[in-house]
């Protein structure tokens, strides 16, 4: 009770005596989606240029291992430049929105909330950086490589669909960057009090079955990329575990502190 009145005078602060603070959050909310909107329209036209570029960065790592590339359907090539642009819309926007998003929650937040989702989006973004990262440079090189290597064993030349090309990088990409996500997720979850690591240790077994079977699903029909998404999966499960430990830890101390003042 005590912290529903706190929150709900911390909304009166900012409302004031408006008789219908519903419609003035949707009128702050409405403006705030209109300045992402904006920057996500002027970004996508931006990258609408450099969208060439980016698709020649991407199929240039294929061509290392032998893949040529064609479209199939007259608009593909078109599709697949809208996709590029749009992706990179989509990143140049993040950041915006995630303040305008902070922005508009904070009045509502407490203290240990409002850190907590700064501590989410900051790790979140270099968590999400380092896993796009270890696809690019790592994975998605030895899954090209591997697929590829079938055709020494056939009279099948390699012509790959650029769009089929670019959505299979693409998805790993993102992918990877989610998979990277989980230390960050356990963590705030663990901040907040809400996770335990006694729930991660029981069910850790149960866990790493649960990986095998999502990367099963997730990843191209072979058991190269399966591994390769199962594996760091169960190092970042480890990883999340110890995370979990510290700030398990520093949420009870704080408990106890405020229990005891």
């Amino acid at each position: 009770m005590k912290e529903e009145t706190v929150k709900e005078s911390r909304w009166k602060e900012i409302e004031g005596d408006d008789p219908k603070p519903l419609s003035s959050h949707l009128k702050e909310l409405r403006k705030r989606l209109i300045v992402v909107i904006v920057v996500l329209v002027v970004s996508f036209l931006i990258c609408m240029n450099y969208a060439p570029d980016f698709i020649n960065w991407f199929t240039d790592m294929g061509t290392k291992f032998g893949y040529e590339y064609v479209f199939i359907a007259p608009q593909e090539l078109l599709m697949v430049t809208i996709t590029a642009a749009l992706a990179g819309a989509v990143i140049i926007t993040f950041p915006v929105a995630a303040v305008e998003l902070y922005q508009f929650a904070k009045p509502g937040l407490e203290k240990k909330e409002q850190r907590a989702f700064k501590f989410a989006m900051f790790f979140g973004s270099i968590c999400f950086v380092i896993g796009v990262a270890f696809a690019w440079k790592i994975s998605i090189p030895f899954m090209l490589n591997f697929l590829i290597s079938f055709t020494n064993v056939t009279v099948v030349t390699a012509s790959i669909s650029i769009q089929e090309f670019m959505s299979f990088v693409g998805t790993v990409l993102l992918i990877f960057g989610i998979i990277f996500e989980m230390p960050l997720v356990c963590s705030v979850l663990a901040m907040l009090g809400i996770l335990k690591p006694a729930f991660l240790i029981k069910g850790r077994k149960i866990a790493i079955v649960l990986i095998f079977l999502i990367a099963a699903i997730i990843t191209p029909p072979d058991i190269a990329s399966q591994i390769m998404v199962a594996v760091p999966m169960v190092i970042l499960y480890q990883i999340s575990i110890y995370l979990t430990k510290i700030f398990a830890l520093r949420h009870e101390k704080k408990q106890a502190e405020a229990e005891a003042a």
